[in-house]
């Protein structure tokens, strides 16, 4: 069983969001009723589910491609300021492609968008390995090391924030690893692997120790790699990506299964 919101957003395109809002607003039929409850349990495979005319049906077909974001662009369906977003140079395809997890708009290098939005979920909450690329000002420090060997927790996360950011306290965990390639008082350049993608983190990490972070670029999303895709084009996953993506969704699913399995024994 599960909720009509959660079953909507996992066979559809629909946000979990988007999902209430249909729900609530009369355009989702179960067996043939409208209904109303976001809430209302949903059995796979006998229920049936149309939201404004079109069937919902439990399958795993999904694309996901790779977009090489470049700077300047901002990852939002639109901005009120009037500023470019990624979906102003993506094809008509993929318009409605959702994107995991986001890149700042100074930064720039991989971004994995799929039409499933099951998948962008599992993935954006997933500890799978994301590296990036960084130019730093000025050195790196022992205390820097330290913190990325170590994990740091930000009391005031507000450096290297945006304005508008609501959040103010942080916990990095430890990096998975990092390699300085270039350390000199003037600028410093180095690669980190991190297991999550919190908002502005690594800005933060290192606005906390007085060092701005003059350019940044994801390299890798767990095996899926940038490699010579051109700023700004977009490419299809590899049978070999495809296939590790699978992996970990059947072994996300079998994890949630058997969490949902010890909390109804409890």
């Amino acid at each position: 069983m599960m909720r009509l919101n959660k079953y909507i957003a996992h066979y559809s395109t629909y946000s979990r969001r988007e999902a209430d809002r249909a729900i609530q607003d009369g355009y989702v039929r179960v067996n043939g009723e409208i209904q109303e409850n976001p809430a209302t349990q949903i059995e796979e495979g006998t229920d049936i589910v149309y939201i404004s005319g079109k069937q919902v049906s439990p399958q795993e077909k999904y694309t996901v491609i790779v977009y090489n974001k470049p700077k300047g662009e901002l990852v939002t369906k639109s901005d009120p300021k009037g500023r470019k977003t990624i979906y102003d140079s993506l094809s008509k395809e993929f318009k409605h492609f959702i994107s995991v997890g986001r890149l700042d708009f100074a930064s720039e290098g991989l971004l994995l968008l799929t039409d499933a939005s099951h998948v962008a979920t599992a993935l954006m909450e997933s500890d799978l390995e994301r590296i990036y690329k960084l130019k730093i000002k000025g050195e790196v420090t022992p205390d820097m090391e330290d913190a990325m060997l170590n994990g740091i927790y930000l009391e005031d996360a507000t450096a290297g924030a945006h304005s508008h950011s609501r959040i103010k306290s942080m916990e990095i965990k430890p990096f998975i690893g990092y390699k300085i390639q270039k350390n000199r008082p003037d600028y410093s350049i180095l690669k980190v692997a991190l297991k999550e993608g919190q908002n502005r983190e690594l800005r933060r990490f290192f606005a906390h120790f007085g060092a701005e972070v003059a350019d940044l670029k994801r390299l890798s999303f767990a095996e899926i790699e940038l490699n010579n895709l051109p700023t700004g084009k977009t490419r299809y996953l590899t049978r070999s990506e495809y296939s590790a993506l699978y992996k970990f969704l059947k072994a996300e699913k079998r994890r949630i299964k058997e969490e949902q399995r010890y909390e109804d024994r409890e």
